[in-house]
């Protein structure tokens, strides 16, 4: 069957016939190759009361088991693992079991080891942390319209039920230090990579369909914001532009990108109409909203082509102008398409309608949030003509643009992931097709160029995880480009980010590199994310406190890559000291001991 999409978006209600219909769409999507994102913030509390029974509600987290297990259950199409994201707002009074699911300790009736989670956090979550205030869990039986809210329409609700549970009107509830949740919010994802970070309100103020419905949750891999309700199952169609094809003479091809563009635009538009759809919610929201998702790999590569290290002011600004020539191009094609084609049907009254484009939002955001909001607003294009553009053609889409992992596609054809710094110069992936050696051609390249590259240099490369900072002989600015994932400061991540965000009507795909994690640097980079108007974050990625030393002696044998737990090299161990072991490199040519690829193979980045 033709199921092309890739993302599908549930919420759950809080009633069993609905819970359960949630997870038999779960599976049946799962087995046409969907990757799912759920929210679960509308199911009831542990402790909370049932009209029906007279008894008391088991909590959030129990279903949440079903829906991990259906999720091994059912693979996708067979192809790969089944995968599904839970997400959960922070006010919910299940939310600090929530944060633990993923732990490899306590009860295992009660964790989730197969599935990702995220926090979906409201703006004013984030206010009461940086200004030291307190925060109220309630369960969403008790205040049923806070999922529905955002902005300053939550604040308002939201303050008035903390009022009612002062007077002990709403029971139960709890209060907590927000400091206190968003440590343990910063711990649980330093220790187990999840719930990811992500924020409601962002996703909210600066969705185009805010007139439509509410995002209430991302999906598997946090790149998409769409709405969802009891009769919507949102859907995004996904395709990722090869940036690296674009570049000319160090200059962007605009000409040429503006023609891929518009031809994967309407290849994208096309797949709504010829989609096999599993569940029928999926359809009448996928024809009604005509939502895509057209993102960017290789942008690592275009860095090396353009001789510009990852971690610069350079890099920052080309993120910027590139994205904003991929977001410009593609708004211009869907506008192309409603002249063509005719209008999405929920065109009238979105922020297309109201000539208000994502570059506009953030000023809406700042409104709502009163201020936290930091993020360099020039542009380089002329957005006024879209303006009037699509005020006389309107858009055939009511979304354009989401950067999604590319993990697997981006190896095909041989550049490096989506918007993601290199991870290693030599490395290894590991997914259910395989094991695949990755080694940086242009490091290749330029040490070539050098007379550097040798067998001590494959072996020095292998020895040192790929990284050439280590490696004396390697002139600085050569270490300075190739830096890896790890060696690129968690800051540059999110400017870059920020400035690709502006321009973006969904989202991206974020992963966070840090070496030598910290509390401090934890909560510095994610308030960073926060206040630079990022709507979500993905994987929080650290390196492992050991690693196991590589052996130089040939085995003949494919290497192992580790399939759990964080950065960890798989190799043999020897005995040997530091300069037995550099002779040997020296006398020997290069070995296939691999070592590890990112945390963990079997997530959906991965794949």
């Amino acid at each position: 069957r033709s199921q092309l999409s890739s993302c599908y978006l549930t919420t759950v209600p809080d009633n069993l016939d609905g819970i359960y219909e949630s997870i038999k769409e779960n599976a049946l999507l799962s087995k046409f190759a969907g990757g799912l994102g759920n929210d679960w913030t509308r199911v009831r509390a542990l402790g909370s009361h049932i009209k029906g029974t007279n008894g008391e509600s088991q909590g959030v987290v129990p279903f949440l088991k079903v829906v991990n297990d259906t999720a091994v259950a059912v693979n996708q199409g067979g192809k790969r693992k089944g995968a599904v994201c839970t997400y959960l707002e922070s006010w919910h009074l299940d939310i600090e079991e929530f944060l633990e699911l993923r732990k490899n300790t306590g009860d295992d009736r009660r964790r989730t080891h197969d599935m990702n989670t995220a926090n979906w956090i409201p703006d004013l979550f984030m206010r009461r942390v940086m200004e030291k205030g307190d925060w109220t869990l309630f369960s969403p039986s008790d205040c049923p319209d806070l999922h529905d809210r955002f902005g300053k329409d939550f604040e308002k609700a939201y303050v008035a039920y903390e009022q009612k549970a002062e007077r002990g009107e709403i029971k139960p509830s709890r209060k907590v230090p927000a400091t206190d949740l968003w440590r343990k919010m910063l711990s649980m994802l330093f220790e187990t990579g999840h719930p990811w970070i992500t924020f409601k309100d962002a996703c909210n103020v600066r969705s185009p369909q805010q007139h439509a419905g509410v995002v209430h949750s991302s999906n598997l891999c946090t790149e998409i914001t769409l709405n969802t309700s009891d009769t919507e199952t949102a859907v995004c169609n996904l395709g990722s532009i090869n940036l690296l094809r674009h570049i000319c003479n160090g200059e962007i091809d605009h000409a040429k990108l503006q023609r891929t563009i518009a031809t994967a635009m309407r290849m994208l538009d096309n797949v709504i109409d010829i989609n096999y759809y599993a569940v029928k919610k999926a359809r009448d929201s996928n024809l009604r909203h005509r939502p895509v998702g057209l993102g960017v790999m290789g942008f690592q590569d275009c860095l090396y082509e353009l001789h510009i290290p990852y971690a610069s002011p350079e890099a920052v600004d080309f993120a910027d102008r590139s994205m904003e020539a991929i977001c410009y191009y593609a708004y211009w094609a869907s506008t192309d398409l409603a002249r063509e084609r005719g209008k999405y049907a929920s065109y009238k009254g979105s922020l297309w309608d109201r000539g208000v484009l994502p570059l506009d939002t953030l000023d809406l955001l700042a409104g709502e949030r009163g201020g936290y909001v930091e993020v360099d607003r020039s542009s380089t294009l002329d957005w006024d003509a879209l303006r009037r553009k699509i005020a006389t053609d309107g858009m055939r889409n009511s979304n354009c643009v989401a950067i999604a992992p590319t993990a697997t596609i981006s190896n095909i054809i041989g550049v490096d992931a989506s918007i993601e710094p290199c991870f290693g110069n030599l490395s290894v992936k590991s997914n259910l097709s395989g094991e695949f050696t990755i080694i940086n051609a242009y490091l290749v390249r330029d040490l070539k160029r050098l007379g550097l590259w040798d067998d001590v240099m494959v072996m020095d490369l292998k020895h040192f995880d790929g990284s050439l900072r280590p490696i004396d002989r390697v002139p600085k600015e050569l270490k300075a480009l190739y830096a890896t994932a790890f060696e690129v400061e968690p800051q540059w991540l999110v400017q870059a980010a920020a400035r690709r965000q502006k321009w973006i009507d969904q989202a991206q795909s974020l992963n966070i590199y840090m070496a030598g994690a910290s509390g401090k640097k934890l909560d510095e980079t994610y308030k960073l994310a926060w206040i630079s108007g990022l709507k979500t974050t993905y994987y929080l990625r650290t390196m492992g406190a050991t690693h196991a030393e590589k052996s130089t002696i040939k085995a003949g044998r494919l290497n192992a890559v580790s399939t759990h737990g964080e950065h960890q090299e798989s190799a043999s161990a020897m005995d040997a000291a530091a300069a037995s072991a550099r002779a040997q490199m020296a006398a020997a040519p290069a070995t296939d001991i691999k070592f590890c690829a990112i945390d963990d193979p079997g997530c959906e980045a991965c794949q």
